[in-house]
């Protein structure tokens, strides 16, 4: 159970907080792996180099094979010699790990369980802004007892909101279908509204449809 507050920081009631999502023993191990396997995934694995056989030139055999006192060489783009190519050095490639759903799902509910025992989860009623004003939701944000890094989560009908909060230096707004483990842990302070608040009954009803 947590206050439900209104934007102007006054306690508009209390709302419950699922057990099932705030009230879990977190598991860190499985939060670090979810955390690493997304934070690989992220990473563009665009590095190249270029093998002795892509590199330009080389083609002309330096020397004779024998009678110059000097060793063999075939080409001058070896590895072994300056201008040539690299040996077993990095390609393109994905960085991405599998990770399964069922270890996604309990990393977002350790993290939230994690921000929950630290009284760091806030439900706001409804975001009431008429059009999109930063120093209102600078405001509501201090109201509420927002600190330090939040984490706001709206739904896809308040957009108003997210252009209010997205200016925010210390404020990152994300979509409520797209809250995962490392935005969570990342932030110090998770904002939701009574409309993007995850409940198990929710979660089933979505996996119904």
């Amino acid at each position: 159970m947590t206050d439900l507050l209104s934007p102007s920081g006054t306690k508009a009631g209390t709302v419950e907080l699922d057990e099932a999502i705030f009230g879990i023993e977190p598991n860190t191990a499985v939060m670090a792996q979810v955390v690493t396997a997304q934070l690989a995934a992220r990473r563009a694995g665009t590095q190249s180099t270029k093998t002795r056989a892509e590199t330009r030139g080389g083609g002309a055999k330096p020397w004779a094979q024998k009678g110059t006192g000097r060793a063999r060489a075939g080409s001058s783009r070896s590895p072994i010699w300056r201008g040539g190519g690299i040996a077993l050095g990095p390609k393109p490639r994905s960085y991405s790990q599998r990770t399964p759903k069922k270890m996604v799902k309990l990393a977002l509910r350790s993290a939230l369980s994690d921000r929950a025992a630290e009284g760091k989860v806030l439900v706001v009623d409804a975001w009431a802004f008429e059009t999109p004003k930063t120093k209102e939701a600078k405001a509501a944000l201090a109201a509420i007892g927002a600190e330090g890094r939040v984490l706001v989560v709206l739904g896809r009908d308040e957009a108003v909101a997210a252009r209010s909060f997205r200016n925010l230096a210390n404020v990152q707004v994300i979509a409520v279908g797209e809250l995962n483990a490392y935005d969570v842990l990342v932030n110090d302070c998770v904002v939701f509204s009574q409309a993007t608040l995850p409940s198990t009954s929710a979660s089933n009803e979505e996996e119904a449809e």
